[in-house]
This record gives C-alpha cells, structure tokens and sequence, in this order.
C-alpha cells in the first residue's frame, strides 16, 4: 500500500469518526474488521491491500491525535474560514485537512509541503475546484502559522 493510499483511508476514517460521531477506536475496529475491509475493495482500490504494521501504526496515529487535538483543530478551521462556520464545510474537505495537519506536525517523514499538495490533490478527487482553493488557502495559513496563532 502506497503511503497517498494511507493517507486517503485515513480521511475516510477522520471523516467517519466526523460524520458519525464516533471515537477514533470505533473508526479503526469498524473499517479494519476482517470481514469488513476485503468488502471495501471491490468499492475502491485503495483497499486492495490491508495496511502493512507500519501503515497502520500511522492510520492509529492520524485518528488518534486527530481525536485528542480535533477541538483546536476545528477552532483554526473555522477562525481561518472567513464567513464561513464549521458546520457549512464538507465534511470530507474537514477531513483532508484535519489528516493534513496532522502530518504538518507529527510525520517527521512528510515535508509541510509535501503533506499541503497530497491535501489538494485528495481534495480535488472528492470536491470542486472551489473547495480544492478553499483547502489550500487555510493549510498554507496552517502551514505558515500553525495553531499557536
């Protein structure tokens, strides 16, 4: 499994714990089910593969830290989006950036820039042009600020 195919199962797992209101432990027991996961393949090929040990060691740490930071998260979120409140973003482009954020700050691996282009082109898989800048404009305030703003 690439790592852009890691990252994209963990929005679809941040946007569950988001959608669902569920924890990052349910999110990881539902979409890892044995029995679950091989079904997801035939919807889309990023599940081709189960996660590797290491893959899902960072799928652990996306939703986990996404979960214990997600307040502050969503507070630079919506202070960042001008006009707009939380509840009229896509949940999916919330998402990308709260996966994206958090590879700004914990992946050593990932480059900020890096982890800000993987966000827009995921984004602009799900979304509309509209929201790929939308995305791109609050990361690279993100990316120049951070949450200590």
């Amino acid at each position: 499994m690439t790592r852009s195919n890691a990252r994209e199962i963990a929005c679809h797992l941040v946007y569950e714990m988001n959608f669902n209101g569920i924890s990052a432990d349910e999110a990881m027991n539902l979409l890892m089910d044995p029995e679950y996961y091989p079904t997801l393949a035939s919807e889309t090929e990023i599940y081709a593969e189960r996660p590797s040990g290491k893959q899902a060691e960072y799928l652990a740490g996306v939703v986990h830290s996404v979960e214990r930071e997600r307040e502050a998260l969503e507070a630079f979120i919506e202070k960042n989006a001008i006009g707009w409140s939380l509840d009229r973003i896509s949940k999916v482009a919330v998402a990308v950036m709260e996966v994206a954020m958090y590879e700004c700050e914990h992946a050593d691996d990932v480059p900020t820039a890096a982890a800000i282009s993987e966000a827009v082109e995921l984004t602009r898989k799900y979304e509309d042009e509209d929201v790929v800048s939308f995305v791109n404009g609050i990361l690279g305030k993100y990316a120049r600020e951070g949450l200590a703003q």
